[in-house]
């Protein structure tokens, strides 16, 4: 039998009776200490995986002795820029004797069917489609109507010929004017008209109307 358990940041495949050096533990020498973190275990073939972690199974050891492992030479070194360092380093580790392996609470996997079932899942509504939103009309086609102006409107929520139609002149002119003081001179007496004209498709009067038209005032 034999378990993968993660023990102070690293993975290791044990058994009982196995001596495994590990990255220095907090307990004394001798303490008893145990590992809940089992990955897999593996009793004569029976294997069981963990999702991340097997419930209920661990693996208890005794610490042996603290240690340092072999010395490691760390050689830095720049071209042409004269730096050069030079370190060693010997790891903190601890030897630790597996004792037992626990898999008490383990939960086998389901073993996989020759053929599985199909099960039918029920219909599901699907939701209603959105209306899609209004497409937004070009108020530059508007006499005296520049992009500033068209983009003042659009910000206050009036992007369609028709929401211009249904406003006053007053209103359209105060919007424009809160909206930047370059577009406070702007007339807008007659956008209400040529805005109806285009929402019913009326070209041709339209540009009649805007003939007669200079910024948006009659001639």
């Amino acid at each position: 039998m034999y378990a993968i358990v993660e023990i102070a940041g690293q993975q290791f495949k044990v058994a009982k009776d196995q001596k495994v050096f590990v990255h220095r533990l907090a307990e004394d020498e001798g303490a008893k200490v145990s590992f809940d973190n089992v990955l897999l275990l593996d009793n004569e073939g029976d294997v069981t995986i963990g999702a991340p972690a097997i419930n209920g199974a661990s693996v208890e050891a005794k610490v042996v002795k603290h240690l340092k492992g072999d010395k490691v030479i760390v050689f830095k070194k720049k071209r042409r820029k004269g730096y050069k360092v030079k370190n060693g380093h010997r790891q903190a580790l601890t030897e630790i004797v597996v004792e037992n392996i626990l898999a008490s609470g383990a939960k086998k996997s389901a073993p996989k069917k020759a053929k599985e079932e199909k099960v039918e899942k029920p219909a599901t509504k699907k939701a209603p489609a959105k209306k899609a939103a209004a497409k937004a009309d070009d108020l530059k086609k508007i006499e005296g109507a520049g992009p500033k102006a068209a983009e003042a409107l659009v910000d206050a929520g009036i992007d369609t010929f028709a929401k211009v139609a249904k406003e006053s002149p007053e209103r359209l002119h105060e919007i424009l004017s809160e909206a930047s003081s370059r577009l406070a001179h702007i007339v807008t007496d007659t956008w209400p008209q040529q805005a109806q004209l285009a929402a019913d498709g009326k070209w041709d009067e339209l540009k009649e109307l805007q003939d007669k038209l200079d910024g948006g005032i009659e001639k």
